[in-house]
């Protein structure tokens, strides 16, 4: 059973709009009535300011336009020309109905990878998933069975260079994002840089209190009250790219090492959810170290 093509329904006369610049006056004007005279309407709209004096200007908006995929190329043109030059912007314009390639990187642990190839089948998330990409081969029967390719890449001592040279090769022109779904392998400066703000991780926020192996046991140890799970863009710094998405689940001296570990699994699982659907969405504009996440 082949589920990449997903079910996702999308309109193909939407498209989705990211806008950010230095904050001045008649940024909004200028987007609505180049709209306007396109014959767009205008379905959602979000915008922050990051401060009333001197900030930057973020925008997020969909349209509908009837012919949207015969006249794409021109109206990017016109829009760079006629507008984004003179509020000098970064922008993207994209079709609602195009899915991103998602590739998963994934070791041993198989929890938010089942829930991302599962709402994938679904249809819940707007991707297709082109491969999976392993350094054990452990998880190939689960993969396979969503007729997803699986790639087993071992990754031993001296040949780290060599494994991700290869993971690079499957990926070239076949993914527009990566997804660490608990990818227990740092990435190199190299492999980051091939894929700047398309990879997303997912960790416990133990960190860096429990850094290393068996952090709930430890963390039930020292009597925590509260478990979690940080999902974020992959930078040269390990695990201190922006953050996506947060949550956090209370515990108490009733719940044993292993009710932890279960509960922060469970946690693991929303939040990365959140975070892949609100890249697939274009609901996230990088700024700096941090993120502006315009969510439902």
């Amino acid at each position: 059973m082949n589920i990449n093509p997903g079910s996702v329904h999308a309109d193909e006369n939407v498209a989705r709009l990211l806008i950010t610049c230095a904050d001045q006056p008649g940024i909004i004007s200028a987007v609505s009535t180049f709209l306007y005279h396109h014959g767009a309407n205008i379905t959602d709209f979000d915008q922050h300011t990051s401060d009333l004096r001197d900030g930057r200007f973020f925008l997020r908006l969909e349209f509908q336009l009837p012919g949207l995929q015969q006249n794409l190329d021109s109206l990017r043109t016109t829009f760079s020309e006629r507008v984004a030059a003179q509020y000098r912007m970064e922008w993207s314009l994209t079709p609602s109905s195009e899915k991103k390639r998602m590739a998963l990187m994934v070791s041993r642990h198989d929890h938010v990878l089942m829930e991302l190839l599962w709402r994938t089948m679904r249809g819940d998330l707007p991707a297709v998933i082109p491969m999976v990409i392993s350094n054990h081969d452990d998880l190939r029967g689960e993969v396979e069975r969503f007729g997803i390719p699986y790639h087993h890449i071992p990754v031993q001592g001296d040949d780290k260079a060599a494994a991700e040279k290869k993971a690079l090769e499957l990926l070239d022109g076949q993914a527009d994002l990566v997804v660490l779904a608990r990818y227990m392998q740092i990435l190199s400066p190299d492999f980051v840089a091939a894929y700047p703000q398309r990879i997303i991780n997912i960790h416990h926020s133990f960190l860096p209190a429990f850094v290393g192996a068996n952090p709930y046991q430890r963390a039930w140890e020292r009597g925590v009250k509260l478990i979690g799970a940080t999902s974020h863009y992959v930078t040269e710094d390990l695990d201190q790219g922006p953050i996506i998405e947060q949550n956090v689940a209370r515990v108490s001296h009733r719940n044993s090492a292993e009710d932890l570990k279960r509960l922060g699994q469970d946690v693991e699982r929303e939040v990365l959810l959140r975070a892949v659907r609100c890249h697939l969405e274009d609901r996230v504009i990088v700024h700096g170290n941090k993120t502006i996440v315009f969510v439902k």
